[in-house]
C-alpha cells in the first residue's frame, strides 16, 4: 500500500480491525475495562472495531501507550452493535462501519501493510478532540 487507506471504505477482506499500541499475538483476546483512546480518564465498557482500515489506523495512531501503532485483524466472540459514538451521532447510517462488543474479541492476525496519517492530520484531529473537551461536548456513549 502506498497511501493512507480510503476513508469509510470497507476493506476488501470484510474483516474487522482494531487499532492499538498493545503488542498482541494471534489467539489473544481484547476485553473491555481498558482506558479509552479518546478520553484516557474513561475505562471503556466495550471493545471497538471497524471494517475500515483507515479507521483502525487512526485508532492505532491515537491509542494511549508507548508501543508502536498496530492494527489487528479481530473476530468478535459474541454480539456486535453499531458504535453509537459515530453512528447517527456524527455520521448518520454508520458509513464508518464502526462497531463495538461488550464480549471478548479474538486477535486472528496483524495488518502490517498500511500507511499512517500525516503528522499534520493527526495534530488537527487531536486539536479537534481537545476543542470538544474544552467546550464540554466530548460525549462518549459507552
Amino acid at each position: 500500500m502506498t497511501a493512507t487507506p480510503e476513508r469509510f471504505q470497507i476493506h476488501e477482506s470484510g474483516a474487522y480491525f482494531h487499532g492499538t499500541r498493545a503488542d498482541l499475538r494471534a489467539g489473544d483476546f481484547l476485553v473491555s475495562g481498558h482506558r479509552s483512546n479518546y478520553r484516557p480518564e474513561h475505562i471503556s465498557n466495550f471493545v471497538y472495531m471497524t471494517q475500515v482500515l483507515d479507521g483502525a489506523v487512526l485508532a492505532a495512531e491515537m491509542a494511549v501507550g508507548k508501543g508502536h501503532p498496530r492494527v489487528y485483524i479481530v473476530e468478535p466472540t459474541g454480539s456486535v452493535e453499531d458504535d453509537p459514538n459515530v453512528t447517527d451521532k456524527k455520521f448518520p447510517g454508520n458509513p464508518t462501519h464502526s462497531y463495538r462488543s461488550a464480549e471478548p474479541v479474538r486477535v486472528v492476525g496483524e495488518m502490517t501493510d498500511w500507511v499512517g496519517h500525516s503528522s499534520e492530520y493527526l495534530a488537527t484531529f487531536r486539536a479537534g478532540l481537545d476543542a470538544l473537551r474544552r467546550q464540554g461536548t466530548a460525549v462518549l456513549y459507552d
